[in-house]
């Protein structure tokens, strides 16, 4: 199977929710939510495809990083690349329901681990669905990691004893979904976390926990000083907030201020192996990857995660080599222009 049928297929299977366009930008769906567009005028997901595009890379040939390793260890398990498909839900609402929450999840889990590189599941006003991506991972031997949402906290720490019954790697929480309005119209309110919130979650587990939505040094410190192991550099894939700056544009100065206390990870606007490197030049230690996963399960199953992924993993090694990076410890500031 090929990318590009990859991607006509879920053309056709998306009609009136995704357009799968050439450059997947956030222009043409702009808006609209339910479907992919970013929220409101959809500046938020434009700006993450265009901060990231705003970075130059120097091309450099004289050197002898001729073969680059990208092996990446994620809190002991080994991956092929610092990269990681991003939780996504709403097969039927956003996404046409060509596939079913079930079918969706294990494509984007059993296409990750074929790729050798890790899946990620979410949740949603269903509990079924968040039920649904920890079968996956239990089936992939634990090689995922479910989000949840801002809950209430009894809610939440009910769900991360659930990943760890299902021997997931990690757990986290997507706490950039804090005002998702469908939540609370399905009876299941979602809000903001105090840090003593955060660490009575953090503490309630043994897991890795990584803090998804971080947008600003402040809270960057805030969740390193709460217990998480990992946070996500994300303003949830412009679809919560209208007139939020990119990942790329905050990155930097949040890595900056907690680089080393936890791992960094970065999404937003990820859309082939050189974004990835980008984000880990402006100092991110791995990336998740979202529409474009979301685009790879519906047309291909987990066969076209699996080839979307490897795709991005040479595009990764290949702009390594032309940026004179032998590993990732080499990735650096220098390479941008």
């Amino acid at each position: 199977m090929e990318w590009k049928e990859v991607k006509e297929k879920a053309k056709e299977r998306m009609k009136d929710y995704c357009r799968v366009c050439p450059v997947c930008d956030g222009y043409a769906c702009a808006g609209e939510v339910p479907g992919v567009g970013g929220t409101g005028s959809g500046s938020a997901f434009v700006e993450n495809v265009e901060a990231l595009a705003s970075f130059k890379l120097n091309l450099s040939t004289l050197h002898d990083a001729k073969d680059p390793c990208t092996d990446f260890a994620f809190f002991g398990k080994e991956l092929k690349a610092p990269i990681i498909a991003a939780p996504i839900t709403g097969a039927k609402i956003n996404m046409g329901g060509a596939l079913t929450e079930e079918e969706y999840v294990s494509a984007v889990i059993q296409g990750s681990q074929e790729a050798g590189l890790l899946g990620s599941s979410g949740d949603t006003g269903d509990p079924t669905i968040y039920d649904a991506g920890l079968q996956a991972i239990k089936e992939a031997q634990g090689q995922g990691i479910p989000f949840i949402k801002p809950r209430d906290q009894e809610e939440i720490i009910k769900r991360v004893n659930m990943a760890e019954e299902a021997g997931a790697l990690a757990v986290g929480v997507d706490i950039d979904g804090a005002g998702l309005i469908i939540m609370k119209m399905l009876g299941q309110p979602v809000g903001p976390k105090t840090q003593a919130e955060l660490k009575e979650i953090t503490e309630s587990t043994n897991l890795p926990f990584i803090v998804k939505g971080i947008m600003t040094p402040k809270e960057a410190e805030m969740a390193a000083e709460a217990g998480a192991k990992a946070i996500v550099v994300s303003n949830h894939g412009g679809r919560v907030l209208d007139y939020t700056p990119g990942g790329a544009d905050v990155l930097t100065e949040i890595a900056e201020a907690v680089k080393g206390d936890v791992m960094v990870m970065a999404d937003g606007g990820v859309r082939s192996g050189t974004d990835a490197l980008k984000y880990l030049a402006l100092g991110a230690d791995c990336v998740l990857v979202g529409r474009p996963v979301m685009i790879a399960a519906v047309g291909g199953y987990h066969e076209g995660v699996k080839v979307l992924l490897e795709k991005m993993t040479g595009e990764l090694k290949q702009a390594m080599i032309l940026t004179g990076c032998s590993n990732l410890s080499d990735i650096s500031a220098r390479i941008i222009y």
